[in-house]
């Protein structure tokens, strides 16, 4: 505690700052420099100045996409291999972590359909960027899934490819090391370890591109409001109340879900799990939260100690509905910003990427900016548009967090069944 406390003495000022009150300060200098440059009505003679101002985000878009495949494919991998999960329970707790977070992407996607808040402002678009139609060919998605070469996924940012190989390794890995295991043999070890230090190796570069994000914030508001004053923040303001009436919609179908398939009372689950949900807003992380999330889970909701860990401790390295749901909605809206609608086919296409690009963003604060590149990539539309959305994601990945901790609660309700702790005791 002591060698953290002194740690961050010695850290430069700035560094000291939270992230989100980083951003908050960005945004706000950010607008006075915009409205300083005319808000909408810019000087020819700032126009190159306004134009460098949206290099940072650039920069860090960029980055964001040369990392997005390679942290799925480890954060896959590293899942796979570290995580005990035993049979009968494994197999109920896969369909409910998979049906939960359909459900959330088909939420997500209702909203945006019934809402658009992407009409509240267009963007005029390249011509480049269209976003090829297409018709509905499942057979057509299922070549598309198999790979050309192992390695081509990740050069491509084809998110679909890149899973089916991740979860081929990390299936037959998992077996190996179950056989060595069962053997009494470490041979798994080694190849165990790389994949954790290259984890971590890239989170912690996704940190370094994370501490950027104000920078980032400050450079594409300041051209926005610039450029086109506060006309394109409407359309932003009603995208935030449609997340927002997403991640309800979603807290309600768990409060569903817990009402008639547990014995736990929806209320005291709501009221027991308050000190987790606030966690989860105030870290902005659910693997931050997860040691309180498995306490009170046992303590405070009485739920029994193998159903708590397959939730908090298991779930949470899948479990990521508020993600999966608020990267559908994103691609959504930049393509009803853009003009061009994502037709069935594109949405089915988002639903199957969200899916599985929600389990790279496990834990992870802003990695949900990482995936949704890929997201992005799957439909063809224009990640460059994603900086838009880098201005708000800051206050909506906390409260997609919150969603992420109640989703694992509410499996670690469903496994315990309709049967409380003390009468299976009695």
């Amino acid at each position: 505690m002591n060698e953290t406390q002194a740690d961050n003495t010695n850290r430069p000022f700035w560094q000291r700052i939270p992230l989100t009150l980083q951003i908050v300060i960005a945004l706000i200098l950010a607008v006075a420099l915009g409205v300083a440059l005319g808000a909408g009505n810019p000087s020819p003679e700032n126009k190159a100045f306004i134009e460098n101002l949206a290099i940072p985000a650039e920069l860090v878009l960029k980055a964001l996409r040369a990392l997005a495949t390679p942290l799925i494919f480890v954060a896959v991998l590293h899942t796979l291999m570290t995580t005990h999960i035993p049979g009968t329970a494994g197999r109920r707790l896969a369909v409910l972590l998979f049906t939960n977070t359909t459900v959330a992407i088909l939420i997500g996607l209702l909203v945006s359909n019934v809402l658009r808040p992407g009409t509240w402002w267009r963007l005029a678009t390249p011509g480049s960027s269209d976003i090829a139609k297409k018709n509905f060919d499942p057979w057509a998605l299922l070549k598309d899934a198999v790979p050309e070469a192992v390695l081509k996924p990740l050069v491509d940012n084809n998110v679909i490819q890149l899973i089916i190989i991740a979860l081929s390794f990390g299936i037959v890995l998992r077996a190996i090391k179950s056989e060595q295991v069962a053997q009494g043999k470490t041979g798994y070890q080694p190849i165990e370890d790389v994949i954790g230090t290259l984890f971590e190796a890239i989170i912690r570069i996704l940190g370094w591109v994370i501490a950027l994000v104000p920078l980032a914030v400050f450079g594409i508001v300041g051209k926005t409001v610039a450029e086109k004053g506060f006309e394109p923040f409407k359309s932003l303001g009603a995208f935030i109340v449609a997340v927002l009436v997403a991640l309800v919609l979603q807290a309600c179908y768990y409060l569903i879900r817990v009402k008639f398939g547990s014995w736990v009372n929806p209320l005291n689950f709501l009221v027991g799990g308050a000190d987790a949900f606030l966690t989860a807003f105030s870290t902005d992380s659910s693997t931050a939260t997860m040691p309180v999330t498995f306490q009170i889970l046992q303590t405070k909701i009485g739920l029994r100690e193998s159903s708590a860990s397959l939730g908090a401790l298991v779930g949470s390295n899948f479990n990521n509905d508020g993600t999966a749901l608020y990267e559908a909605m994103s691609a959504l809206f930049i393509s009803q910003v853009l003009g061009q609608n994502l037709d069935l086919v594109q949405q089915l296409v988002v639903i199957l990427t969200s899916i599985f690009a929600s389990v790279g963003a496990a834990g992870i604060p802003e990695a949900g900016l990482v995936t949704m590149t890929l997201v992005f990539t799957s439909v063809g539309l224009p990640t460059q548009y994603i900086a838009l959305l880098v201005t708000v994601d800051w206050f909506l990945d906390r409260c997609r967090t919150v969603i992420n901790v109640m989703g694992d609660m509410t499996v670690s309700a469903l496994v315990d069944g309709k049967k409380p702790q003390s009468t299976d005791n009695s």
